[in-house]
């Protein structure tokens, strides 16, 4: 297999001018808030991402497998200071991802964040409004592209169809920190919030026969980190329990149904001088109940992960290199009884995905950035739609991505 780049769609008319558009636009950001940026209190940051995506053998971007431009990222966010223990920030962003999640205006986070208590040995905040996930290992820098480890995060935890919702969602957020001269430092976080679900993204998730309405019901989550004292070590436990719910309209494809979804996680990092070793394993549980009639239960525990390498080399070059792996069913990792009791119609590649990735970051100048990575795929267990795959389209167990974007920041 080749290392290729969509090269040849750089002169893609389409591409140019959405490029064009967004730099212009944010660099019209820059000048209109520079004099606002320098009020107390205030700080304010914004960027853009344009790329370009091939994807060859499923519809992981679009249907017809064409070079596109769908990987735009344009944000805005915000901050104030209102006192020494009271902020207020937020993030509006612009997506347009094709396949991968729901396009159009989001506000990630609106929220407010109270420094409850604070000592040598503890830092408490409480937190209001639209809120962050911080729980993951990179949940919290997802929804800005220049400080993720790559274009496409890893699959197999970082579900692009759940994204919006992973992001964060409306409710409170209580956060401890400890600092121990002996054991080392420990985040503790619980969270609690839902998020709206479009139609769009409930199509995503269920498929283009959805024309009901799926809520996401209120969910828990928690996490701990530990950072042991003189190391270079950062581990972390977390575990997320959320519900949805979906109400068919008439003429509907499906029944009413709930969606149960628990997930557990483990991961860690390790920081050297030029390099950085991560990796995060996920156990989840999904149940059916309902969707395809009324009797119908589904449950199964799928499992997955990744391990990463990041060196910087030099002062404005780094490369990645990342394995990754996902079961749909940890009973049936062929996929060979997800082919059966479909009678065919769910291929058995359908029940795993495995990914090898290659990548590098180029640092232009202070604010901008280069980011080209390409993927090696074998099965398709993390495509969209979840509930009623779409066999049709992808009947390739084996298919690439070749990606390059563009980032701008202030």
């Amino acid at each position: 297999m080749s290392f290729k780049f969509p090269y040849k769609t750089f002169i893609h008319i389409e591409a140019l001018h959405i490029f064009k558009g967004v730099l212009t636009a944010c660099l019209m950001c820059t000048s209109s808030f520079a004099i606002s940026d320098d009020i107390k209190g205030i700080q304010l940051h914004g960027f853009v991402a344009q790329g370009l995506i091939d994807v060859n053998g499923s519809n992981f971007v679009n249907n017809d497998e064409k070079p596109s431009a769908e990987l735009t990222e344009l944000g805005f966010n915000a901050s104030y200071q209102f006192s020494d223990n009271l902020r207020f920030s937020g993030q509006a962003v612009y997506l347009n991802g094709g396949n991968r999640y729901a396009d159009g205006l989001n506000i990630d986070y609106l929220l407010m964040d109270w420094s409850v208590f604070t000592n040598e040995k503890w830092q408490v905040n409480l937190y209001l409004g639209r809120i962050k996930n911080y729980h993951w290992l990179y949940s919290s820098t997802r929804d800005v592209p220049m400080t993720r480890p790559s274009i496409i995060l890893p699959q197999s935890v970082y579900f692009d169809a759940t994204r919006n919702m992973s992001v964060g969602g409306d409710g409170g957020a209580l956060t401890a920190k400890y600092f121990s001269d002996d054991l080392g430092d420990f985040d503790f976080r619980l969270s609690s919030s839902y998020s709206n679900i479009s139609d769009e993204q409930a199509k995503i998730i269920l498929g283009p026969f959805s024309n009901g309405d799926l809520t996401h019901k209120a969910d828990i989550q928690s996490s701990m980190y530990w950072a042991p004292l003189s190391s270079n070590w950062r581990f972390g436990l977390a575990i997320t329990d959320a519900n949805f719910q979906y109400d068919k309209k008439q003429e509907s494809a499906f029944t009413d149904g709930d969606l149960a979804l628990t997930r557990h996680y483990f991961n860690g990092e390790y920081q050297g001088d030029n390099w950085t070793f991560s990796f995060e394993l996920l156990q989840e549980r999904m149940k059916l109940e309902g969707f395809m009639s009324d009797a119908f239960i589904q449950e199964k525990i799928g499992q997955g992960g990744f391990a990463q390498l990041e060196y910087i080399y030099g002062a404005n070059l780094k490369f990645l290199g990342r394995l990754e792996h996902f079961y749909a069913d940890k009973d049936d990792k062929t996929g060979t009884e997800l082919a059966v009791s479909t009678n065919g119609f769910v291929p058995k590649h359908f029940g795993y995905q495995h990914e090898a990735v290659l990548g590098a970051t180029i640092d232009v100048t202070n604010n901008v950035q280069i980011q080209l990575e390409h993927h090696w795929i074998k099965g398709t267990a993390r495509l969209t739609p979840v509930v009623l795959p779409n066999a049709l389209v992808n009947n390739h167990e084996y298919w690439q991505i070749s990606a390059i974007q563009v980032v701008y920041w202030f």
